[in-house]
């Protein structure tokens, strides 16, 4: 099979870190960045010596697959242009700004038979990949709070930082939102810095997941209760952790709590992201974070950031 003609649109924080991958994949050929701060393109493009574009357009029908890490307002439109064009797609998190553009995208892509996936970098996460799925949770405490950073003050802090516990909750909980409470409030900017949500599911399992993104320290854990077991999720330290009953007994008639601790090295969770995005092309395999995850967690954001406004 030749190697995939791939293009990284856009080339800020995020964006040069996707070129570099692409620029490593034996599979994959950097043909070109975007951005239009034309020094920026040209920074990144001289470095994995690739060209540099102001104006993506010029791509179009010319490469396989394309990283599209633009401001999230943009994501609709580079990526329906792209999809369109019969070109595989892997658009950061958020997916669109509206559950109706998300709807879009994923027709045209299944239109088109290209692969649309979405930039749940969590999932790549590999204390989440090791994580045993079979037995579902009853009930699910998440907290991901940073310090603040200028960078992504373009959502809330529901659809930067939120999102990604949403996105995993999602998909471990085979059911759909029964209600949603949420609580929040804006600090430093002019959209939400802190939340919390309550997600309550038709099977009775609950969720309550916590983001702030003006906090005095990085932690990104979440716990979760389950028939037999207790586990907990340390992503920022790579560290699993399952407590569950034994064969022996503690007390006469009470059981043994057994524990284990599984602490993974610091894996390359946007390289495995990009490699699973051009497995899935190469495959035609559907990808671990499709179209559809990325809009069911939008749709969950967006129904949360809509109470948020609402209560304030």
């Amino acid at each position: 099979m030749s190697r995939l003609k791939c293009a990284v649109i856009g080339t800020g924080y995020l964006g040069k870190f996707h070129a570099e991958k692409y620029a490593s994949i034996e599979d994959c050929e950097l043909v070109a960045v975007v951005d239009i701060n034309e020094q920026a393109a040209k920074d990144v493009a001289e470095k994995h010596g690739a060209n540099a574009l102001t104006d993506y357009s010029s791509l179009l029908g010319k490469v396989d697959a394309v990283s599209i890490v633009v401001p999230t307002s943009l994501h609709h439109t580079v990526s329906r242009d792209f999809l369109n064009a019969g070109t595989h797609v892997l658009v950061e998190k958020p997916i669109t700004v509206t559950v109706e553009e998300a709807d879009e995208l994923i027709a045209i892509a299944k239109e088109k038979n290209v692969i649309l996936q979405v930039g749940h970098l969590e999932r790549f996460n590999p204390a989440v990949i090791g994580l045993d799925k079979e037995e579902k949770p009853l009930f699910i405490e998440a907290h991901r709070l940073a310090p603040f950073n200028p960078r992504a003050n373009d959502v809330s802090v529901v659809l930067d930082l939120m999102i990604h516990d949403i996105d995993i909750i999602l998909a471990l909980i085979d059911s759909e939102i029964e209600r949603i409470d949420a609580s929040g409030t804006a600090v430093l900017t002019q959209g939400t810095d802190i939340a919390n949500a309550r997600l309550t599911f038709k099977n009775g399992c609950v969720a309550n997941v916590t983001a702030s993104r003006i906090s005095m320290k990085m932690e990104r854990k979440m716990r979760m209760f389950r028939p037999s077991s207790y586990i907990s999720v340390d992503f920022q330290n790579k560290v699993l952790t399952k407590h569950k009953t034994g064969d022996k007994e503690m007390f006469p008639g009470v059981p043994e709590i057994v524990s284990e601790e599984s602490v993974f090295e610091n894996g390359d969770a946007l390289m495995e992201e990009i490699k699973h995005f051009v497995d899935c092309i190469q495959t035609g395999e559907n990808p671990l974070v499709s179209g559809d995850a990325g809009r069911r967690a939008l749709q969950t954001a967006i129904a949360i950031t809509n109470l948020l406004e609402a209560n304030s």
